[in-house]
């Protein structure tokens, strides 16, 4: 007998969906693709290249099941093969939605299909193009050896010639799977983050089963081939929050939290409680509180007249108990914060200064935090700027460059960054913030 954990390994069909560039359509196909098979009655399990929370709340109201981030990095390759191989022990389908352009980034969505072996499905935006969609789709299987595509996806087709066009210019070994018209129903409203938010769409399922049959009309519905996959468990963390309650912000001004996070938590002994500074008007009782990220400044004025919930988490952290904000909870910790109309908005008043809309992309890409517990991974993506009066305690440091990246605020056992981290990077330095002990430490990180 042994109590060794069995290392994972299933055979499914499975597939990654990719494109030649970000806007060619692949998160509503990949939700399409997910709900056209699961309304088929099959267990479909979805995944996410890279950072990224909105497409995860589709691709979990689409498949009904979890959704994880993969990323060599960000994850690394190890938890990434481990979860392919978990879901394709039970799954009837396996996808994984890639970010960007297939090649796009260092490490590339190409990087994950070519070290876990799944073949590539891109999404081709045949709009205005006819026999150059063969050339596109060639360069795309050509540029790497390692990499292997296992068809084509025409998306916002004009017509059915059109789509015939399309599948007679490309070669046997590289079938077009499927000629997509354009159709509203593929199609979900965005804003300067990303997609809206899936509990803010009260007709989602109606726009999934749509495009879904939109799909199955275009001949999608077939599965792709089986792939064998396999990987290690990752080791069981440390029990470092026996006992600890940690209260979780999340509504829709804070919802932007990894899944992974949530369950790294609770295996190191966290009890989590979640409440809503929206509409909560007393925080639940915990020692340490986690504000994620999310959309503050489209609530500012439902936050701002909330006082009591302001006043109980100003109570908290004047008791001294940690506190982790992440941008839009960074932002929430100003004591102003200005949304996109220019209106100024009460904060909670921990960090001296404003946060304010800027109209465009402030901070971007992948970034790590050096922590005596351990490295933490994350990013950054932001589109308002911090006017601050406190004097960072740290940086964290640019994954490509290596050059300093966001601030790290610290204010007695508050620590503040737009930097959104992945806390199963480094559990034990996860640990350390929520109890409080890591924040000597990052001042001298």
């Amino acid at each position: 007998m042994t109590d060794a954990p069995i290392t994972p390994r299933g055979t499914a069909p499975a597939v990654l969906i990719s494109a030649p560039a970000s806007g060619s359509g692949k998160s509503m196909m990949t939700a399409a693709l997910a709900r056209l098979h699961r309304n088929a009655g099959r267990d479909v399990r979805v995944f996410k290249y890279g950072p990224d929370y909105l497409d995860p709340m589709v691709l979990e109201t689409a498949s009904g099941n979890p959704v994880y981030q993969l990323h060599p990095w960000m994850t690394g390759m190890d938890e990434c093969r481990w979860r392919l191989a978990r879901a394709a022990a039970t799954a009837d389908l396996v996808l994984v939605e890639g970010s960007m352009g297939l090649f796009d980034g260092d490490p590339a969505t190409a990087d994950l299909a070519a070290a876990a072996g799944i073949p590539v499905v891109p999404v081709i935006d045949a709009a205005g193009m006819a026999q150059t969609l063969a050339a596109v789709a060639l360069g795309l299987d050509q540029y790497r050896d390692d990499v292997c595509l296992a068809g084509v996806i025409a998306n916002r087709v004009g017509s059915a010639g059109h789509g015939r066009m399309l599948a007679e210019a490309l070669p046997e070994r590289l079938p077009l799977l499927g000629a997509v018209p354009r159709d509203d129903a593929m199609s979900i409203p965005d804003r300067h983050l990303g997609l809206v938010q899936a509990g803010e769409l009260p007709d989602l399922d109606r726009r999934l089963d749509a495009a879904a049959e939109l799909l199955r009309e275009a001949g999608l519905d077939a599965l792709p081939a089986s792939v064998t996959l396999a990987g290690e468990p990752p080791p069981k963390p440390p029990r470092l929050l026996d006992g600890a309650r940690i209260a979780v912000a999340r509504d829709a001004a804070f919802a932007f939290i990894y899944r992974a996070n949530l369950e790294l938590l609770e295996a190191m002994g966290a009890d989590l409680r979640e409440f809503s500074p929206l509409a909560d008007q007393a925080l639940p009782a915990c020692d340490a509180l986690w504000l994620p990220g999310g959309y503050p400044e489209l609530h500012a004025r439902q936050l701002a007249d909330n006082l009591p919930m302001l006043l109980a988490i100003r109570s908290h952290h004047a008791a001294g108990k940690p506190i982790l904000a992440e941008c839009g909870g960074l932002m929430a910790c100003m004591d102003t914060l200005v949304d996109g109309d220019g209106k100024a908005h009460r904060m909670l008043g921990l960090l001296p200064g404003q946060a304010a809309m800027a109209g465009k992309l402030m901070g971007l890409g992948l970034q790590s935090l050096a922590l005596p517990g351990g490295e933490l991974r994350g990013h950054t993506f932001h589109h308002s700027r911090l006017e601050a009066e406190l004097e960072p305690v740290a940086r964290t440091r640019r994954h490509r460059g290596g050059t300093p990246g966001e601030a790290i605020y610290r204010d007695g056992a508050l620590t503040a960054s737009y930097y959104h981290a992945y806390f199963p990077s480094a559990p034990a330095a996860t640990a350390a913030l929520f109890r409080g002990t890591a924040l000597e430490e990052i001042g001298h990180a």
